[in-house]
């Protein structure tokens, strides 16, 4: 995540004049017509507007991300997150009852855990599929089944792809939570309990 305010140079607590000043300053020789990088300076830019707009600027301050200055796994790892958030909303249980930070953590390394077990079921199945290539005898003129076995190969091959890239995600959702605690209420653990 770039952090517009030490990308601008200034105090969170900088007014819009200041911010504005300090956009321009760097715009000088930031800009590509002044021999700057492109890429620099659209994130400069895309500071400044974040700065610039009241509600950027709170969520940013209140949550740490924007979307157009987070990087996309970061992004990824919320839209994970979002959904925990969610339940957590929606448990009946009484806050400081449970953990919703453990709880976070638990379905996060079962969906893991279950994402590396389908990979392995679809490792398996490949492996057979090209068991039964190297087996299967070929028409000379078209090798229809071949083909089609081959075929089912690369979208076994393009799901286990999709699922080891799921699993970054997930684990960087998990990375995410790294340093939160929470603290739970002994006495409403022992009530809920009984």
């Amino acid at each position: 995540m770039i952090d517009p305010y030490a990308m601008l140079g200034v105090s969170r607590e900088a007014d819009g004049e200041a911010i504005k000043l300090a956009y321009r300053k760097h715009a000088k020789t930031a800009h590509p017509d002044a021999g700057g990088d492109v890429d620099a300076f659209a994130r400069l830019k895309t500071s400044y507007e974040l700065l610039s707009d009241p509600v950027r600027r709170k969520v940013f301050d209140d949550t740490g991300y924007d979307p157009e200055l987070a990087d996309t796994k970061d992004l990824q790892g919320l839209v994970i997150i979002e959904t925990l958030i969610n339940e957590i909303i929606l448990d009946d249980r009484e806050p400081g009852s449970f953990d919703p930070v453990a709880a976070m953590r638990r379905k996060l390394t079962d969906k893991i855990v279950h994402a590396r077990f389908h990979i392995l079921e679809m490792e398996r199945h490949r492996a057979r599929i090209r068991n039964h290539i190297d087996r299967i005898g070929r028409k000379p003129e078209a090798d229809v089944l071949g083909r089609m076995l081959k075929s089912r190969c690369e979208a076994i091959n393009d799901a286990i792809r999709k699922a080891e890239s799921e699993i970054d995600n997930i684990e960087q959702a998990y990375g995410m939570l790294e340093g939160y605690s929470y603290e739970v209420d002994v006495s409403e653990m022992m009530t809920a309990a009984e």
